[in-house]
């Protein structure tokens, strides 16, 4: 056992009794019910935190709204780029405590908190520290006529859209709430987030950070709750932007409410039912590990992850005899244990929607490896490859955001194709082959917003991402985000 040692500031971190954090201090409304934080690997409470009500959500707009005109607007670039540097640094000072922190209410393996949440959401604000001084505008030549020797010129210029809600999934609440974060306040913006109310401890304790940072009061706001707080948040008058980062359901729903809202901007990074083609000349040893780390990353719970693996008739035997040898021998167990590479779903609801998509394909018999109860507590389900023939298959269509992973055989790059495209979602894909003839056909033909090549899951803030149909609107990182947060302004002048 290599289980690892709470740290004090953890233990005291849980034991306070968390509020909001609204103005650069926590706030708490005794009038408020509280909501558990469960560890899922113990089904035990480690803090609680609050469901906000819509009077403090209002607060938390105010209090975004009054720093974004008096103070965040007014703040340089260059300034703006030093401050989220600044909070990078400390991420990074603080990233043990960060990384238990989600640990401990999310399930997430201890070594994938530290090596992957934390040190990537350090590796993100330096990325949108490093775009604040680089917004631009242009220059136009109009083409309107001279009468009387006057001439025209015009210019456009981008202006921060003003107050963000960010509303983020319990799957990497640190990671993605970066995300949203670093988006708003390099472009001007300010922000309240909206964590999972399964996850929001880390989120709490970053907004600390960020004073830390010199990042003013006000910028950062943090309401925590259930699914009605999220609605409080898109409601207010206040919230000029809305960005979403969860489910397809919960998605579109948020999209036709922003689009009563008077147009509210939107931004939606949603679910999917991601494919991996594996083509007839994949060297099935070669490629193995890669793909089983980008498929089982957090038990299956990412939403680029792949769920749907195509592989070549030639080579499917093959891959399910290897793929079901490795899935079993992925060591499973306390998420603090850093031997472990296998913990539990990140809170029973969705446990006992893995539950439910693991009985269906148990009943017409189509596991081929896995899949088996786990005894004992805690959320723990072994990971399952399942064989899928029909393209309306609930398991073909369905995502389930979890270590249930359909395998599926296929003849000729037509039938390939089809299969991956008969999809309503459409937010990543992989092609594993050395035939570069064959990806670069395919790339194209592929309904997805990101397509890797013999890789998947992976992101990086200089490549933007996001998804076409059902998958989402909008794109994060790279500078493509700066569309979402800024509105474009053109300048006529006449001289």
């Amino acid at each position: 056992m290599s289980q690892i040692e709470i740290l004090d500031e953890v233990q005291q971190f849980l034991q306070r009794q968390h509020g909001h954090f609204i103005a650069g201090k926590s706030y708490i409304d005794a009038n408020e019910v509280r909501i558990d934080i469960i560890n899922p690997a113990t089904e035990l409470a480690v803090a609680s935190i609050a469901d906000a009500s819509v009077a403090t959500v209002a607060l938390a707009a105010q209090s975004a709204e009054t720093s974004f005109k008096n103070v965040w607007s007014k703040v340089t670039p260059y300034e703006r780029s030093l401050k989220l540097n600044k909070l990078a640094e400390l991420v990074e000072q603080n990233a043990e405590e960060l990384a238990q922190l989600e640990t401990l209410s999310s399930g997430k393996i201890i070594t994938i908190a530290r090596h992957l949440e934390v040190a990537q959401t350090a590796v993100f604000l330096r990325h949108f520290a490093s775009c604040a001084t680089k917004i631009e505008g242009k220059t136009i030549q109009p083409s309107l006529p001279s009468m009387q020797g006057e001439q025209y010129t015009a210019f456009t210029i981008r202006q921060p859209i003003g107050v963000v809600a960010g509303i983020v999934p319990w799957n990497f609440t640190l990671m993605i709430g970066a995300w949203k974060i670093g988006s708003a306040l390099s472009t001007g913006c300010t922000i309240v987030v909206k964590p999972s109310e399964f996850t929001s401890l880390s989120l709490l304790r970053l907004a600390e950070l960020a004073i830390q940072a010199g990042i003013p009061e006000g910028v950062i706001n943090v309401v925590t709750g259930a699914g009605k707080t999220g609605q409080y948040l898109i409601d207010s008058p206040l919230v000029k932007k809305v960005s979403f980062t969860g489910s397809v359901p919960t998605g579109i729903r948020i999209g036709q409410q922003t689009m009563h809202n008077d147009l509210k901007r939107v931004s939606l990074e949603l679910g999917g039912k991601n494919a991996a083609a594996l083509l007839s000349d994949v060297n099935i040893d070669e490629i193995l590990p890669v793909l089983i780390q980008s498929t089982f990353v957090h038990q299956g719970q990412v939403c680029a992850a792949p769920e749907r693996i195509f592989v070549h008739q030639s080579k499917y035997d093959e891959f399910v005899t290897k793929a079901s040898a490795v899935l079993q021998s992925m060591p499973m167990g306390s998420p603090l244990d850093a031997a472990n590479v296998f913990g539990p779903l990140s809170n029973k609801a969705h446990y006992e929607k893995v539950q439910h998509y693991l009985s269906l394909a148990r009943a017409k018999g189509q596991i081929l490896s896995g899949g088996e109860d786990v005894e004992g507590i805690g959320y723990f389900v072994k990971p399952a490859l399942i064989k899928v023939d029909d393209v309306h298959d609930p398991l073909f269509i369905e995502e389930t955001f979890g270590p249930v992973i359909s395998v599926i055989p296929f003849d000729t790059e037509e039938a390939l194709l089809s299969m991956i495209n008969n999809s309503r979602f459409g937010l990543a894909a992989s092609v594993w082959s050395n035939d570069m003839s064959k990806i670069f056909r395919l790339i194209p033909k592929i309904e997805a917003g990101s397509v890797w090549v013999n890789m998947h899951t992976f992101l990086d803030p200089s490549v933007p991402f996001g998804g076409m149909k059902a998958s989402g609107i909008g794109r994060e990182f790279s500078d493509a985000y700066i569309d979402d947060y800024t509105e474009l302004k053109s300048v006529m002048m006449r001289f």
